[in-house]
């Protein structure tokens, strides 16, 4: 069988073609516009030759363009109505979902019981790698992150809003030795996750001491090893109010009785075209009205 192009380059370029702008193409495909360039470069190496004549400001397909758009343009179209019909014949939906590993243990999976009963046909791949956004459309249908704000080109749902807690080992904050004043975070170690690089000057702020320094950060990806490092004394971690009270771990307390609005929120968030598929819109649709 002769080797073809990336899947991706071919939607890239049929995107291209039909709208007759990169920034559309882009938009609608909820990609960066140079990200979505690659993909049309990629294919003209491929193929050896440009399929697109490049103007200042506008970008406009030429005849060996026009003549691999008239050939592989209808079988993607097919391409599409195939894997649906395969969907519809077996009764089966499948959703490819990126999900940060503590929002599945502790929001998202006591609830998906629930949902299998609504939808009993609607299976799910589950990933918890990072950089999911970057992996929208290939790979990953849709994904729940942790961010500041989301690229205007991508849907986006806000599912939360929450504080930021300081949450330690339960002898630093009720032993003898205790940690009773911010002041004392100079001495500690904190873990901050590297989703959340910003929750601790967020709280130096509200504390009034913007030059305080630990005298070390230790970094993390994972939420749940953030929360047992704490336990164990291992340092002060910055977290979300909400990753404290539903890891109901009698190991672990809050520092400090003060409140500080985290600049991060959790987001449902997905390529605009990806809501018109079933399986994405009734997993969305589910975990809106359900309000995890």
């Amino acid at each position: 069988m002769r080797r073809l192009p990336p899947l991706t380059a071919l939607e890239a370029f049929v995107q291209v073609a039909r709208l007759g702008s990169v920034k559309a193409a882009a938009e609608e495909l909820a990609l960066s516009t140079p990200a979505l360039s690659r993909r049309v470069q990629a294919l003209e190496r491929f193929v050896g030759k440009p399929l697109f004549e490049r103007k200042h400001q506008a970008i406009e397909i030429n005849a060996d363009g026009q003549r691999l758009l008239a050939n592989i343009a209808p079988a993607l179209d097919v391409l599409s109505i195939a894997v649906e019909e395969v969907q519809k014949d077996n009764g089966q939906l499948r959703l490819r979902l990126s999900v940060m590993p503590l929002f599945a243990s502790q929001r998202l999976f006591p609830r998906m019981g629930e949902f299998r009963q609504m939808h009993s046909n609607l299976h799910l791949d589950i990933e918890t790698t990072p950089h999911s956004i970057s992996r929208l459309g290939e790979g990953i249908d849709a994904a729940i992150v942790l961010a500041r704000e989301v690229e205007p080109s991508l849907y986006a749902h806000q599912l939360d809003h929450d504080e930021v807690y300081l949450i330690a080992a339960h002898d630093l904050v009720h032993g003898p030795n205790a940690i009773t004043r911010p002041e004392q975070i100079a001495n500690m170690t904190i873990l901050v996750h590297r989703e959340m690089p910003g929750s601790f000057d967020a709280w130096k702020d509200v504390v009034g001491l913007p030059d305080l320094q630990p005298a070390a950060i230790d970094n993390f990806d994972s939420g749940p090893l953030m929360l047992e490092a704490a336990a164990q004394g291992l340092g002060v971690a910055f977290m979300h109010a909400s990753h404290y009270h539903q890891a109901k771990d009698n190991r672990l307390a809050r520092l400090f009785d003060m409140q500080v609005k985290s600049p991060y929120y959790y987001w449902f968030v997905c390529r605009p075209k990806a809501l018109q598929g079933r399986a994405v819109s009734l997993f969305h649709d589910w975990l809106i009205k359900a309000g995890i």
